[in-house]
């Protein structure tokens, strides 16, 4: 571009790789970032998400001046409504006559963007985010004529792209491409969890905690805790850390459930990656670096690139397939309410009470807390599906609607018909008891289904398969279960149906 250009660069593209940034001219062009009211307050987002953004953005912008570049820099404080109105000011304020600016990540935000060059009266190019593995045409191509979106496929297609875990004739090292049947060990506390070195709380962080605490006092989120790294340098760190200290044991026990600690010995990475701090190749490439030199498992490496490569990729893939109407299905027209409890955590359910106060305090929990614990009670006790999803995009630090969405209303809650997942994520007690050690600090039972002391995720689960049999029944994989809850003797039915209905007429108000 001739003219000088206005660069926006969005809290959650913070890195040099961002487009909009690889060919800026410093001598030129101005960078705009802006802390915008409209952003941070669409949903209740949890105020360390808050933090970590603000925080970030400005340390991302003291970056960009020590490489020579014009910021113009528009805080909260300033009272910036819109995003719309901070482009506004700054193509004024630079005499910019064009606008640059990376595709954002929520498909609101891209409607928004689209009715820009009219509005504001300048050129708008909409620049395609390139720091993805795979293009959203990419995605596409692979997913054109397939009747169901299966990760597994893709990821398969990813890792022979990238050339990651793959051995001189091109096939999957160790033979297979999932070792995800070696990453499901339940916590039984065999082994010690390492103590996670602390991030420094600059005095940028602590002018934006300040800020938060005043304007957001009443959402989601323990200031007191606040852990997050706010620049590249720190982020890496905190990944070196995790490669050296807790890879090894990363993927046996990612899906373990435990009383000991919030974090285990999961990366903790996915809001660099989600906001620009971290690139997915570059840690991918180094936990494949990782197992080549002998510090951790094939099935650990395997399990890790798996999240990165495959399922983040994937999800975005999902979302930007199937919106704008994806945001509005419901497969089991599920509009039960959701409970007050949920923004508290106050339940004798030990492990949903952990893993809703551990969200909400910081703003964190793993996968299996997410769609086993918390997802799966909602799907079983058929909880709003656009309350459920609005819950999990203000509670989380990593939580952008685009990897949002197709996890909570698809996989947790199987509002999209089996788009993604081939059978519902419906599960018992037993589940979560071999997964980990929360039942033995609960008050309920999960080896009875009826009865006081009973675990409700016993009875909501037979609840569950009962009122949706119909559908379920066409589903290949879930043929076993109906076909013994039909073959229960009829009482026995009844009893559980009942119990389930106490269970929802009571525990959710409670």
């Amino acid at each position: 571009m001739s003219s000088k250009t206005l660069r926006l660069v969005l809290g959650d593209q913070l890195s040099l790789e961002n487009p909009v940034l690889v060919n800026a001219d410093p001598d030129r062009d101005c960078v705009l970032l802006a802390e915008v009211a409209e952003e941070a307050s669409y949903v209740t987002h949890n105020r360390h998400k808050i933090v970590l953004i603000f925080s970030a953005m400005r340390h991302f912008a003291e970056l960009l001046r020590e490489k020579g570049f014009t910021v113009i820099y528009r805080s909260f404080d300033e009272g910036v409504s819109s995003l719309q109105e901070a482009v506004a000011e700054g193509l004024k304020k630079s005499k910019a006559e064009a606008l640059l600016v990376t595709a954002p990540g929520e498909y609101r935000l891209l409607e928004v963007m689209q009715g820009w060059e009219s509005a504001l009266g300048v050129s708008v190019v909409l620049q395609d985010d390139g720091r993805f593995l795979s293009s959203i045409d990419d995605f596409e191509t692979w997913a054109d004529g397939r009747k169901q979106l299966r990760m597994e496929y893709f990821y398969r297609e990813m890792r022979r792209r990238y050339e990651l875990l793959m051995d001189e004739d091109g096939e999957p090292e160790g033979g297979q491409w999932n070792y995800d049947a070696d990453n499901r060990k339940g916590w039984r506390a065999q082994i010690d969890v390492p103590e996670r070195p602390a991030v420094t709380v600059d005095k940028v962080t602590r002018e934006v905690i300040d800020l938060v605490e005043k304007h957001f006092p009443d959402n989601p989120g323990d200031l007191r805790e606040f852990r997050l790294a706010v620049t590249r340098e720190d982020a890496q760190a905190q990944f070196d850390w995790f490669c050296e200290h807790a890879l090894d044991n990363f993927g046996t026990y990612q899906d373990a459930l435990a009383e000991e600690s919030p974090w285990m010995f999961h990366g903790l990475i996915s809001m660099y990656l989600n906001i620009g701090l971290l690139e997915p190749l570059a840690v991918c490439q180094q936990v494949e670096a990782a197992w080549r030199r002998g510090d951790c498992s094939l099935s650990g490496a395997e399990g890790f690139i798996r999240q990165v490569l495959g399922w983040r990729e994937y999800v975005r893939g999902v979302y930007w397939h199937a919106m704008p109407d994806y945001a509005k299905r419901n497969t089991f027209d599920a509009k039960r309410s959701l409970p007050a409890w949920f923004w508290s955590g106050d339940t004798d359910m030990r492990c949903l009470s952990q893993a809703l106060k551990q969200s909400l305090d910081l703003g964190y929990a793993h996968h299996i807390q997410r769609l086993m614990v918390i997802g799966n009670f909602a799907l079983l006790a058929g909880l709003d599906v656009s309350e459920v999803c609005d819950w999990y995009l203000a509670v989380y630090v990593d939580a952008f609607e685009w990897v949002e969405l197709p996890n909570t209303l698809g996989m947790a809650l199987h509002g999209d018909k089996g788009l993604m997942a081939s059978k519902p994520y419906a599960a018992s007690g037993k589940y979560i008891q071999r997964q980990g050690n929360h039942c033995k600090a609960c008050r309920y039972d999960p080896k009875e289904t009826t009865g006081e002391g009973a675990c409700p995720y016993n009875s909501l689960y037979w609840h569950f398969i009962d009122r949706h049999q119909e559908y379920l029944t066409r589903n290949a994989r879930m043929g076993l279960i109906i076909g013994g809850w039909k073959k229960r003797k009829a009482e026995d039915r009844d009893a559980i149906v009942r119990w389930g209905d106490r269970i929802l007429a009571t525990v959710l108000d409670a």
